[in-house]
Formats: structure tokens, C-alpha cells, sequence
């Protein structure tokens, strides 16, 4: 059983992104009016779990939010903002507002949600969808303790409504204010101890079949009451109720590797200040013994939608490594040993105590943990491509059927079309990328966002296949291969030399980029034009076009303008 057609794919968006400590004063969570008009399973902050049946309906198909772009505002739905030297969110990635995906019950990103928040359900643990992205920037870095500079705020990582706006890049935005709900709801819901978070989220990426700039995150955290007043004189008591609870979980048989300690002085530290060395260890304890139960419950169902079930299969093995995180400490990782390598799943630790006091929690000590729902879809589904989950085609979706794992059956294999392009990059562009709030002159993910918005999903792979840096100048040039395939259909080459066309043709992103940090300036197909110089619109839509049929079939075409 191979469940997916490439190792790359196994890399898709599972970076845990619960944010640093360090935060300043408690916000309300931001609702945006652009949700309003959705159906009432879109309204913020409803419990996934236990959303009535009506609220179930599909909204895989809605139609995304109107997006205006004109001058002088940007208006999404029925907000606008006001662009400016920030603003590169574009037409391509806001049309994905609203989709929803993660809450259309035959989706395989629902079913997956609902296979986590199973080993997570109530009443001890609140299971909650945020559906609207669109949060301000301090909620989504200087709330969450960013640094000033963190390469994270960069207009090359994040996409910008404005200097004010973002699209969030983490369910974390919210993490505040759910240890926050986590005290109102006290007195009504003294049984929540916990929360899962599900959301999309958006962050400037690679184009392959395992990355897309819009995925799915969700995060999880487990807090347990301690004393206000001087906990560590209680914390034996606490450690213990820790333990107890950890009793109440079922064990299992699997094989762990867990060869390191737990606190480690300089690689793994107790947060010493706030908890005593037996209270990280019963937290610790648990938080391992729940993923692992949770693991166990995805492989298991990925196993069960093997074709021959029958089939002997190698024994689930479990591993975990030490890790660092800026919000928790200690912290891990936790790999799963399948089909013949190690896959890394998910970041985890003790919740920095720090994050929990500026959320006005200072009463409470836990566990969090973060993973990507395309990751693990792709895994339970034998789904090799990460831009399927977003098609709307019926021989993808009639596929999948809520509460079941299904293995997806591929219903056509359609030829790749390579075609590579090459240009010059100013000279001021020669050095790398810069954090935040710096002179950024050349990024790769402005390559790729051009790209995007000029063949959108048709390009599947674009990969940087040759630089040279000329020997007088100096000057650098750079050549990337664009993979252009459909999942649904087969393109003709006329299609594709439309697109590709449209790419180089593009003045006003290929010459001026106005929307990104660095111009490009094309090669010349002659010697009598050096790069920059003029040359005729003929000149241009003609270039240096080769082609050939490689030994897979494909067609490939290098074409330099």
C-alpha cells in the first residue's frame, strides 16, 4: 500500500505556529462582518461537535465573499480597507474566503477534524471553529509576543489586507481569548477543561504538491486549576489530581521510543520560576499518553481503508524528540514510523506559564499541541495532491462520505508540461531576504505568488533549476521550471502556452512588479538587447522556445524572454 505518490507530500504545512510568550493586555476575539452573510454553519465560533443538523449542510460549493479591488479601497465582503505600501493579499488567495472545507461533513478535511476532535470531545474539551481569517496584525503577532523583526511579519510570508490587516497565519490569533472564554465559562461549563481550534489559515508558500498558500490548522490544550496564591507550595496536590487523570486514559501496546528526559537543563528546561520539576513531569505524562491515543486512533483507520486489510503490516512504532518551541517548555515532537520512514506529525509541550498569566489565566497550568489537517488527510486518504482538496470536481468529491475512510481512487492521470523561465535580477536584488521591517529586494515566494496568479491551481510544481552569476557584472540570473498540469482535465499545449504567456507578458509583474519587493528584468534572446534593453511585443511573445518530449512522455519546454 503506498499511500502517497511522492515523500514530499508528507512535508504539507504541519509547522505549529502557537505563538510566543511575552503578550500584551487580553483583546476580545475580532469578528468581521464579510461571515455575515454566510449560512449559520459559517457563524463564528459555533462548537464544531455539536452543531445542530442543519448546520451541517455542505459548504464546500458556497460562493467565495465579493471582492472589490478598485481604487481607492480594497472591500471584502462588506468591509474595506484602504491599501497601501503593505497590501499584496490578491484577487487569487481572497477568492478562498468562505469555502469553508473543514466544515462540509464529505469532505475529507472534515472528516479528519472530526477524527481528532473524537479522541478530544466534550464535555471535557470545547470543539470550536473560527471561521473568519481576517484578524489584526497585533493579534496575530505583537498579542501572540512576535518580535519587531520576526521574519514571520513579512509582507514575503504574510498576506496583507493592510499595514493594520492580515490574513491569519495560525489558529493561535485566537488562543487568548479561548483561555479567556475558559474562566467566563467557569461557573456554566466547570466541566471544560479544554479546547480544540480549527481554522484556515494563510501564509505565502512554495508551489508543490504538498504546499498551498491556504490550509487548515488545528490546536489543542489541556489546562488543569491550581491555587492563586503560591501554587508551588500546592504543587504535589496539583502533580497528583495530573496523575489521576492520567490514570482515567486507556493504555495501549504500541512501541514508543522516548529516550531523552523530560527536563533537560539547556536542551529541554523547566519553566523553574513557575513549576516544580514533579509538576512538569505528570503534565508531560499526560499530554504523551493523549497523543499517542490519538495516533493510534488515525493509523488505525488509515489501515482499515487499505484494500486488502488482510494484508500483514508492519507494527505501529512511535518516537519522540525533543524540540523547541518559543511558547512552550519543555517541548516535543512526536514522529510516527510508517510505510519504512519516520513522518513528523505534530509540536506539543508544557503551555509557557507567561502566555497564561497575560490571558488572565495565572490560575492554570496545561499542555498544548498544534497540527495540519492536510497532512494527516493525505495520510488517512492516499490523497497525493494537496490542491485536490480544494476541487470542486464530483469524481473527487463523491468520493468521501462523513464518518468513513475511504482510500481515494485517482480518476485520471493527466501529462505533465514543463516550460522554464530565465531572467536577469537587478542588481541591487544579489542579496538574501531580510526580516521584517527591512529592505526586502528579492524573495522566492514573490516568484511563486506571480506564478499563482497567472495559472493559479494549473501550476503544480515550481522549482528554481539553475542560477548563474555573470563573471563581469555580477549581475545574477535565475531559472525556474514550471510543471503546468490540471487535475481534472488534460491541457493542450495551446492552453498552456497561454498561460506561460500571460506570465512572461505581464509587464506590470514580470518588469515593474508593483506588488512585489524586487523587479524583474527579463533576458534577452539576443546579444544586441542586454538585459533591460528594449524589444518589440513580437519579440517577446515569440522568445526562445524549445521543446521536447521527455522519457516520461511529458512535454517539456524552456522558453527565455
Amino acid at each position: 500500500m503506498h499511500l502517497l505518490a511522492t515523500g514530499r507530500a508528507l512535508q504539507v504545512s504541519c509547522r505549529w505556529s502557537l505563538a510566543a510568550s511575552n503578550l500584551a493586555a487580553p483583546r476580545p476575539i475580532y469578528i468581521n462582518p464579510l461571515l455575515t452573510y454566510q449560512s449559520k454553519a459559517l457563524r463564528p465560533r459555533f462548537n464544531s461537535s455539536t452543531a445542530a443538523p442543519k448546520d451541517k449542510e455542505s459548504v464546500g460549493t458556497k460562493p467565495a465573499p465579493s471582492i472589490t479591488s478598485s481604487s481607492p479601497a480594497l472591500t471584502v465582503g462588506n468591509k474595506s480597507y484602504q491599501p497601501d505600501e503593505w497590501t499584496n493579499a490578491p484577487s487569487h488567495i481572497l477568492a478562498h474566503l468562505g469555502r469553508g472545507l473543514y466544515l462540509d461533513e464529505n469532505h475529507p478535511l472534515s472528516i479528519t477534524r472530526k477524527l481528532v476532535e473524537s479522541q478530544f470531545s466534550g464535555p471535557e474539551f470545547g470543539n470550536y471553529a473560527e471561521p473568519d481569517p481576517i484578524v489584526p496584525a497585533a493579534r496575530n503577532f505583537d498579542d501572540l509576543g512576535f518580535p519587531a523583526d520576526h521574519p514571520g511579519r513579512s509582507r514575503t510570508d504574510t498576506y496583507y489586507l493592510d499595514k493594520q490587516t492580515v490574513l491569519r497565519t495560525h489558529t493561535s490569533a485566537h488562543q487568548r481569548a479561548y483561555f479567556q472564554q475558559m474562566n467566563r465559562n467557569e461557573a456554566t461549563k466547570p466541566e471544560e477543561k479544554g479546547y480544540t481550534i480549527v481554522a484556515d489559515v494563510y501564509r505565502r508558500d512554495a508551489i508543490d504538491r504538498s504546499h498551498y498558500p491556504v490550509f487548515h490548522q488545528m490546536e489543542c490544550a489541556r489546562l488543569w486549576k491550581r491555587p492563586e496564591n503560591e501554587p508551588l507550595k500546592a504543587s504535589q496536590q496539583t502533580a497528583a489530581q495530573i496523575w489521576k487523570d492520567l490514570e482515567a486514559l486507556p493504555r495501549h501496546d504500541v512501541v514508543v521510543e522516548d529516550p531523552n528526559p523530560t527536563i533537560h537543563p539547556t536542551r529541554n528546561p523547566l519553566q523553574d520560576k513557575y513549576h516544580t520539576a514533579e509538576e512538569a513531569e505528570a503534565i508531560t505524562a499526560h499530554l504523551k499518553r493523549s497523543l499517542e491515543l490519538l495516533v493510534i486512533r488515525i493509523f488505525s483507520a488509515a489501515r482499515e481503508a487499505t484494500e486488502n486489510p488482510a494484508v500483514a503490516q508492519e507494527p505501529l512504532k512511535i518516537r519522540w524528540i525533543e524540540a523547541y518551541f518559543p511558547f512552550t517548555s519543555p517541548s516535543f515532537e512526536l514522529e510516527v514510523f510508517w510505510q519504512g520512514e519516520w513522518l513528523e506529525l505534530l509540536g506539543c509541550g508544557v503551555v509557557k506559564q507567561e502566555l497564561l498569566n497575560s490571558s488572565g489565566v495565572s490560575h492554570r497550568i496545561g499542555w498544548a499541541f498544534g497540527l495540519g489537517l492536510e497532512r494527516i488527510a493525505m495520510l488517512l486518504f492516499n490523497i497525493p495532491d494537496i490542491r485536490l482538496f480544494w476541487s470542486k470536481d464530483p469524481r473527487f468529491l463523491s468520493q468521501f462520505q462523513a464518518g468513513k475512510i475511504t482510500r481515494f481512487v485517482p480518476f485520471s492521470k493527466h501529462p505533465a508540461c514543463y516550460k522554464d523561465v530565465a531572467f536577469w535580477l537587478p542588481p541591487s536584488a544579489a542579496g538574501s531576504v531580510s526580516a521584517a521591517g527591512g529592505s526586502v529586494p528579492f524573495h522566492e515566494n514573490d516568484i511563486m505568488e506571480i506564478v499563482r496568479g497567472a495559472a493559479g491551481d494549473l501550476a503544480e510544481d515550481v522549482s528554481l533549476v539553475d542560477e548563474f552569476t555573470h563573471p563581469k557584472t555580477g549581475r545574477k540570473s535565475l531559472c525556474y521550471r514550471i510543471n503546468y498540469r490540471s487535475l481534472e482535465r488534460t491541457l493542450t499545449n495551446e492552453e498552456t502556452n497561454k498561460l506561460h504567456d500571460k506570465l512572461l507578458l505581464n509587464e506590470s509583474l514580470i518588469c515593474n512588479c508593483t506588488s512585489f519587493h524586487a523587479p524583474f528584468i527579463p533576458h534577452q534572446s539576443s546579444s544586441k538587447n542586454p538585459p533591460g534593453g528594449k524589444k518589440s511585443r513580437e519579440e517577446k511573445k515569440k522568445g526562445m522556445r524549445q521543446k521536447h518530449t521527455n522519457k516520461r512522455g511529458e512535454i517539456e519546454e524552456t522558453r527565455t524572454v
